[in-house]
């Protein structure tokens, strides 16, 4: 009996004690337990509803079933205790006029956080505007090869002259002034420093040129063999237009250009169809000579302020054939392609790779080079595509050691990649083209 009383005894503090507590305690309500953040909430609505220009049509339109759907759509995107409020303002003269408003709310309610909008009409039309690359100071000129008194290599499927007028429409936006070089003896001009147009904006120094020969450089008549300056581009003792590869290189050096080999091996060969009519490149190709390895090394003698010397060391290296791998884009390269909008395959064959830091025959250290905006990985040290630039900041090489045929795309992004210009976009609008869409929430329940 008397345990019997105790265990009661006990049950009855444990209750009392029990009932005290809860007397004390204050629970959180649901919103503090669970909180919106109803800033954050009214943005994502906002865009994902505009993501496709929904909102936009909605906010100009007049249509009632249109601006059903409208809260229909804001309804399945919000939790059912959230009250909200959009209210779309036309805009004149800096004030705010309301247009028109939906909302779920009935009775008054306070709403806690509100977020602002603007909207353009879908009549309104939007360019992109490219920043002009521009070095020193000054806006730059780009040069590309078109002449028509040589030929190409290297480039099957094409001819220098339609990539150039391709490369004209793809890289045009982004210089003050691109000009053509249509003969041979224009590109002797150029060598001589000399404006080969009227257009005043022309500026041969700090220029970029793009050789749109693939593997060939056109050789103006005046450095070829007979011509007033051969010993400025012939190489007797070896019978070589290696020496010309060199003069280009002092050029490249003197005048800050920036040299685009589009693919191959750069500098192999040298054409002019009326002076050297009879020779061929042993591949029944007429109009060139054959300079072989020696064209890149003396080039880069030149570029590098030495002394000529005839070197016929191979330097470049086929990746994809020596270790069985394509090359692959880098992290920026994706990114600037992206950017620019220009697409070139992101994995490619890579015959021609240029060795840097790293690989036997490293131009960079060798030449004085710093390599630049690499378009794909580097390889054991070899870089299928990539700037290299001079230490003394004067003159670069963009080389391409692709496999043929020619993307150009390539070519275009590498020179996008180093001067990395801004692409802005501009708007064609008129007074009443863009509105003020206010969304206001509140949380309902849980007091």
């Amino acid at each position: 009996m008397m345990r019997t009383i105790e265990a009661g005894i006990v049950i009855l503090i444990i209750l009392i004690a029990f009932v005290a507590v809860s007397h004390l305690i204050v629970l959180p309500s649901p919103r503090e337990v669970s909180p919106h953040n109803l800033r954050a909430l009214a943005l994502t609505i906002l865009k994902n509803l505009d993501s496709n220009g929904f909102l936009s049509e909605v906010a100009f339109s007049e249509s009632a079933d249109s601006w059903n759907e409208l809260q229909i759509a804001l309804s399945a995107s919000l939790p059912p205790n959230i009250a909200y409020n959009l209210t779309v303002y036309e805009i004149v003269g800096g004030y705010y006029i309301p247009k028109k408003s939906i909302s779920n709310v009935i009775g008054k309610v306070s709403f806690t956080e509100s977020i602002s909008y603007i909207v353009s009409s879908p009549a309104v039309t939007y360019r992109t505007v490219a920043q002009k690359i521009s070095e020193n100071g000054k806006n730059l000129t780009l040069y590309i090869l078109n002449c028509e008194d040589a030929n190409g290599w290297w480039i099957t499927g094409y001819t220098a002259q339609t990539l150039a007028l391709d490369l004209y429409d793809l890289l045009s936006p982004y210089f003050e002034t691109t000009i053509l070089v249509n003969s041979t003896s224009q590109f002797r001009d150029l060598l001589d420093g000399k404006n080969i147009t009227s257009n005043l904006e022309e500026s041969v120094q700090d220029a970029v040129i793009i050789n749109t020969f693939g593997e060939v450089v056109p050789i103006p008549q005046e450095y070829c063999q007979g011509g007033p300056r051969q010993n400025e581009g012939y190489d007797f003792y070896r019978k070589s237009y290696a020496r010309f590869c060199y003069t280009l290189g002092k050029k490249v050096r003197q005048f800050n250009w920036k040299w685009v080999s589009i693919v191959g091996y750069p500098l192999y060969y040298v054409t002019n169809t009326v002076s050297l009519y009879s020779s061929q490149n042993n591949y029944g190709i007429y109009g060139m000579e054959r300079v072989g390895p020696a064209g890149l090394n003396a080039f880069l003698r030149g570029l590098n302020n030495e002394n000529y010397a005839y070197d016929s060391t191979w330097i470049t290296k086929d990746i994809t054939e020596s270790y069985e791998q394509l090359v692959h884009f880098t992290s920026e390269a994706y990114y600037r392609s992206n950017y620019y909008g220009i697409y070139p395959a992101p994995y490619q064959s890579a015959s021609r790779a240029l060795p840097g830091p790293g690989a036997p025959n490293d131009i960079a250290s060798r030449y004085n080079l710093m390599v630049e905006a690499e378009v794909f990985e580097p390889v054991n040290g070899y870089y299928a595509a990539a700037t290299f630039k001079h230490n003394s900041g004067r003159g670069a090489l963009v080389a391409i050691g692709l496999t043929r045929t020619p993307d150009i795309r390539v070519a275009a992004l590498a020179l996008l990649m180093y001067y990395r210009p801004e692409i802005y976009k501009k708007t064609f609008t008129a007074p009443g083209k863009s509105r003020l869409v206010v969304l206001q929430l509140a949380e309902l329940g849980g007091m």
